[in-house]
């Protein structure tokens, strides 16, 4: 004989009471399917290590056929920004930004132990050891894997960056254009 507990009349469905063996409930609920799939990563750090892991992420989702767009914001944008690009800015401000931050794939700090520029260079060689791909590499790689690279139009205002000063993306957009994207996709990072 099953017992079963009154349920409440504002608890929720997947609340739904069930009869005390726990084998057979009174009510049954169905989760929705999953329709969404794909990643997007906002990549605000400019550091290397940190690059480094959103592009294995991304490229590790691409290769597995899911659709993915990266959104390089603030620091990030060091990642996307031609070695070449021009110093200076509209201002003193943005061309203070543009001397401490060079850019280029290339020319990313490393979150610990920088060692004054060597550490970068430290990392690359132990990675080299492994043939693991430079960040530079993987960029090339999310492009040959069809993955969306997208530049915040604001904050390359902000950091006196124009089109000319990046390498070729998919497109410029703002944060609305993010969320767009986001809210179609299963996985959300900041990295």
């Amino acid at each position: 004989m099953a017992i079963a507990t009154p349920a409440r009349p504002d608890a929720p469905a997947s609340l739904a009471p069930t009869d005390l063996t726990g084998l057979t409930p009174q009510a049954s609920v169905s989760a929705e399917p999953a329709t969404r799939e794909g990643v997007t990563i906002v990549v605000f750090s400019g550091e290397f290590d940190r690059v480094q892991a959103a592009f294995n992420i991304a490229v590790g989702a691409a290769s597995s056929g899911l659709p993915v767009t990266m959104f390089f914001t603030f620091w990030g944008l060091d990642v996307i920004t031609r070695p070449d690009a021009r110093r200076i800015g509209r201002d003193p401000l943005r061309t203070a930004f543009r001397l401490m931050k060079p850019g280029g794939a290339s020319r990313l700090p490393l979150t610990r132990f920088n060692f004054l520029g060597l550490g970068p260079r430290l990392m690359a060689r132990l990675m080299g050891e492994f043939k693991m791909p430079t960040v530079p590499e993987m960029l090339e790689l999310a492009r040959s894997l069809n993955v969306k690279l997208v530049a915040c139009t604001i904050t390359m205002g902000v950091m006196g960056l124009t089109k000319e000063d990046l390498v070729p993306v998919d497109s410029y957009a703002g944060v609305a254009t993010y969320l767009a994207d986001a809210q179609a996709r299963a996985t959300n990072l900041f990295i």
